[in-house]
This record gives C-alpha cells, structure tokens and sequence, in this order.
C-alpha cells in the first residue's frame, strides 16, 4: 500500500520586509498560488497525496478559496510552519503517514525536488526528511553576494558521512576561508543550501512539540526550528538534489527577491506542470 502524505503549505500575512507576502505577485502570479500550483501537480504524479495551504488570516483563505486551492484556517497562536502542520494534522479527517511542510514562501522549488524527497520518504529511515543542493562555486558566489542584502536569507547545512545533519544555519557554512585554494582542489563548493521543504512522519512531527526547545530556535540566534530535532537526538536525513540547470534562490522575504525570483523566471521559464 502507498504510503499516504500530506502537503501543507503554512501562509503568514504578517511579515516585516514584505507584509502580506503570499498575496504578493511575482511576474503576474500570486506567490501563495505559485507554491499551491506545485503541490497540486505533486498530488496528481503520486497515490494518497494531497495538499492544503494553512493560514490565520482571512484574506489568505478567501483568497484560497477563490482560486480554488484547498484551505484550512489554523489557530492564530501557531508561531511556525511546523505548527501549523500539526494544527492541520489535529483536524485532519485521515492521518497521514508523511506530513511534507511545503514553504509557502518557496515559488521557485522544483517539482522533482518534492518527488526525490517523497520517494526517500519510502525508502530511507529517518524521522524528517529535507533536501539540499550542493552549490557549484558559480551559486555559492550569487548565495554570498545575496547576502550581503538579506543576510538571514538562505540556510546551509552540514552533514556526516550517511547524508545525516549535523547542523543547520543562517551563516554559510562550512566556512570556506581560502576560497581560491578550495576552488583549485574542488569541482564544487563543499556548501551546501537548504531546500525550505520537509516531511515529517506523523509520529515525529507530534513528538516535536513535548522536546525541549534547542538553543538555536529563537530568534534572536539562528531561528531554525529544525534544530530542535538535532538537539533532542532524532535523525534528518538530507536528500541531496539538483535544479537541473536551472538557477533558484532562498525563500522570498524582501522586494529585492521578488525581483531575483523574477528574473530567474525570464531566464529559464515557468515549470512544466501539465
């Protein structure tokens, strides 16, 4: 029997570098629909899939129900995406085997991503799932420069030997402190950015919330939720992907990404979702 996964794409209006930002348009296109497009062509290439967006807000809801995407107000106290997956999973006729938290902030992640990530849901052990690219010199250059603009924009991860994680952060890491030396010794860089994607299984996702909170979770220090896993000692496998020739950037939260997610757009097209 396929095992059956539930997509969950949380939506927050409030944001301080881009208020109301699933509703913002990038080329045309409502952010919020963008991702929910996605996810929708996800559900249609697998058995026991679907998707919902989870919001507090109520232009975000009527908005969704406009346009037809599904929709389920979630409690207005959820402060995460991971909340709110579980505040969706609480009010979910059926139980999923594998909640995936699509970033709602996301318009620019692959389709294929999302399969690679369902299909290791399948076949390797581990209590959350999440990609990562390894960054060719070229993206890791545009990754440094971006931040120079949106410093907190983007997370890279270490991992061990068995494609396990070791750590997360806002900061690139590793460091990589003679770049003209580690140019001349590897092909790629040894970064790695992480995709804004996981799937949880049902029982790690309820476990979360009863671990103590990690060090690294407020805001005022990494603020990456993730790290609460690590801390507490359950395994994330990363799955390493590609983008296929295709350029991409962190999750939008700032105008001068909409801009770049633009014109990555202009340069490489709209995905294929027939």
């Amino acid at each position: 029997m396929a095992a059956k996964f539930l997509l969950v794409i949380p939506a927050r209006y409030a944001s301080t570098r881009l208020p109301g930002k699933p509703l913002v348009k990038i080329a045309g296109i409502e952010m919020i629909r963008r991702v929910a497009d996605i996810a929708a062509y996800t559900c249609r290439r697998n058995e026991a899939c679907s998707y919902v967006v989870a919001t507090d807000d109520r232009r975000i809801e009527t908005f969704c129900r406009d346009a037809g995407v599904p929709v389920m107000m979630t409690a207005e106290t959820c402060r995460s995406g991971t909340e709110r997956c579980r505040d969706v999973v609480l009010n979910h006729a059926e139980q999923p085997d594998f909640v995936v938290n699509l970033q709602g902030d996301n318009p620019l992640c692959p389709p294929w991503v999302i399969q690679q990530l369902l299909d290791a849901c399948q076949t390797e052990k581990a209590d959350v799932y999440t990609p990562c690219i390894r960054l060719s010199w070229e993206e890791y250059d545009r990754l440094a420069e971006s931040k120079r603009s949106t410093p907190y924009s983007g997370t890279t991860v270490l991992v061990d030997h068995a494609g396990y994680a070791m750590a997360f952060s806002k900061n690139i890491i590793p460091a990589v402190r003679k770049p003209d030396k580690a140019r001349e010794l590897y092909a790629l860089s040894p970064v790695r950015r992480h995709v804004g994607l996981y799937a949880y299984t049902t029982a790690a996702l309820q476990t979360y919330f009863s671990l103590p909170e990690s060090p690294y979770e407020p805001g005022c220090i990494e603020g990456l939720e993730q790290m609460r896993f690590l801390y507490n000692g359950l395994r994330i496998k990363i799955v390493e992907t590609d983008y296929r020739g295709r350029k991409s950037t962190a999750g939008v939260d700032s105008p001068e990404d909409v801009q770049r997610v633009e014109a990555i757009l202009r340069e490489f097209g709209e995905f294929d979702l027939s």
